[in-house]
């Protein structure tokens, strides 16, 4: 685990940063662009939290956290660095998990029988904040890899968190009780 004695190191200050193998890229780069939605869509996913979630979310989200930083490291290093350090990285169980998750929640609240409205009760309208971070992440990581390589399981965990998010704040909902404001495509 890295020690950070120090958080202000003025390396930056020239608009560069350096990735976690140590090369010097721009700070606007589409590789630092893609991980700093993760770091937001992390830090939404902690806002959602600290609303007083059901006790399922409030079990599930911290380790989606972890998850994140995963997702975070693997994006900080180029795919050449990975083959020579061991690193934190998005796996296939990562996305399993996630499926597993959405199944049980889908099986309680039962299907979408339309568009929903974002909001409800104020946790469930974060995690459809989280959930647009979670898309523009998600846009971020593909732009990125038309040009670079990134690790095998990021653009689908993502894909399949966002889609995790959006029925978590259904399922919040549900369990405080609270109607979903549906789409009038007639207004």
């Amino acid at each position: 685990m890295p020690r950070l004695t120090k958080i202000y190191t003025r390396q930056g200050d020239e608009g560069n940063t350096k990735l976690s193998g140590g090369q010097l890229v721009p700070k606007d780069s589409y590789r630092v662009a893609a991980y700093g939605s993760v770091d937001e869509l992390n830090s939404q996913i902690g806002v959602a939290l600290s609303f007083g979630l059901t006790d399922r979310l409030a079990e599930i989200l911290p380790v989606i956290q972890n998850e994140l930083f995963h997702l975070g490291s693997d994006l900080s290093f180029l795919e050449e660095d990975k083959k020579r350090i061991a690193i934190p990285q998005i796996e296939a169980h990562h996305i399993e998990r996630l499926e597993i998750l959405i199944d049980e929640m889908m099986n309680i609240i039962g299907p979408l029988k339309n568009f929903i409205l974002p909001g409800g009760s104020p946790g469930a309208a974060q995690l459809h904040v989280a959930r647009t971070v979670c898309r523009r992440a998600e846009r971020d990581v593909i732009t990125l890899s038309r040009m670079e390589l990134v690790g095998s399981f990021v653009i689908s965990y993502l894909n399949r968190l966002s889609d995790a998010l959006f029925v978590m704040s259904r399922y919040e909902n549900f369990q405080k009780g609270v109607a979903e404001s549906l789409w009038n495509s007639r207004l």
